[in-house]
Parts: structure tokens; C-alpha cells; sequence
């Protein structure tokens, strides 16, 4: 049983430190992700408490652990070595 089924129990919606559990961060990191727009959530109740809903959360997982296989593919493709794609000084012209 993983983290998230686990949390299953806590209903549809996690609180930001529900959240920071499941992604072991710390809960200023997830206030974070969710501030910037990266982790959707909502804020609900009269004092606009963040919510992040179990399906969303899930979903970022798995997009997070795509983007750090393209970037493990990218690393080890022949781009990775192009010096002029990643900023690497160019040799001065001779005079």
C-alpha cells in the first residue's frame, strides 16, 4: 500500500501537510508548489485552508517521474553533448 491509498482514509481531499507526508517535503515547499501553480489545489472553508485532491496528487507523481525520465533520455542522447544548447563558452576566434 503506497502513501496516497493509505491517506485514502482521509477523504477525497489532503491538507498541504497530508500532502508534504505523501511527497516527504517539508509542508512550506508544498505551500510552495501550490502558491506557484505547479501542484493544482483549491482553497476551501471561510479561511481559504488548501486542499489538494488525492487524483491531482497522483497525477503530478506520475508526471514528475516522466519528466525525470525524459530528462535521464535527454541526458544520455547525443544533444547532451552539443556545447552551443547549454550555454558552454565558445573558443575565441584567432586573430
Amino acid at each position: 500500500m503506497n502513501d496516497i491509498e493509505s491517506a485514502s482514509g482521509l477523504g477525497r481531499f489532503l491538507t498541504l501537510a497530508d500532502t508534504a507526508e505523501i511527497l516527504n517535503v517539508s509542508a512550506s515547499q508544498t505551500y510552495a508548489l501550490v502558491r506557484s501553480g505547479e501542484l493544482p489545489a483549491i482553497k476551501v472553508g471561510g479561511s481559504g485552508h488548501w486542499r489538494v485532491e488525492r487524483s491531482v496528487l497522483e497525477s503530478y507523481i506520475e508526471a514528475k517521474y516522466e519528466e525525470s525520465r525524459r530528462l535521464s533520455l535527454w541526458n544520455q542522447s547525443n544533444y547532451a553533448d552539443l556545447p552551443e544548447l547549454f550555454g558552454a563558452p565558445r573558443s575565441t576566434p584567432r586573430r
